[in-house]
């Protein structure tokens, strides 16, 4: 006869893999279905930009790490090409598209989107930066930016990087302040440095 704590021991374990270990992987493929990714944590601050790549609304290959190795690269994800709140925050970039550059800052918008998708979004509202079609989601999760649940798009979300640093980011990103929210970063990195390295 088994001593008491082996009986129970046997049954919990019994208990595990006829009832909860079945039930516990359905429960992570209906979440998978739905579109919950566990994915990476989300890019903390002096985090290097992911070694990943994408391509463009033109099919051409973008080397996210090679893109930001040298001054300012605005990473920003959007949920949906074309949508109101998708376009509102583009043409906020659009719109002061010549002030960004002027500080150096490279755009690159990134969606689920594809390639098509990506070029009618940016030929419909002239967007003159970069978007990257991110079918797969490599980009994505690579900067653990989560899911919108059960339609798996990205989140709305904004990383600034200096030199291939992350120096700034929006977890929950602005639609038409978008590229205020980056020009008051940019001035605050500015005058930090100024009052680092004195008159």
């Amino acid at each position: 006869m088994r001593p008491l704590h082996r009986v129970d021991c046997f049954l919990v374990k019994r208990v595990y893999l006829v009832v909860m270990k079945p039930l516990f992987l359905a429960t992570c493929a209906v979440l998978g279905f739905l579109g919950f990714k566990a994915g990476a944590a989300p890019l903390e601050i002096g985090a290097p930009i992911p070694d990943v790549s994408g391509v463009d609304q033109a099919g051409k290959p973008v080397a996210l790490k090679e893109v930001a190795a040298k001054g300012f690269v605005l990473v920003y994800f959007y949920p949906k090409a074309d949508t109101p709140g998708c376009t509102a925050q583009a043409c906020s970039l659009r719109d002061a598209y010549q002030e960004l550059q002027e500080k150096g800052v490279r755009i690159l918008g990134v969606s689920a989107d594809g390639v098509e998708a990506q070029h009618k979004f940016q030929e419909k509202y002239h967007l003159p930066f970069e978007l990257i079609a991110d079918k797969e989601g490599k980009v994505i999760d690579a900067f653990g930016v989560p899911r919108i649940p059960v339609i798996g798009f990205a989140s709305r979300q904004a990383y600034l990087f200096k030199d291939g640093v992350l120096v700034w980011r929006d977890l929950s990103a602005s639609t038409k302040q978008q590229a205020a929210d980056v020009l008051k970063v940019l001035d605050d990195i500015r005058h930090a440095s100024k009052a680092f390295t004195g008159p």
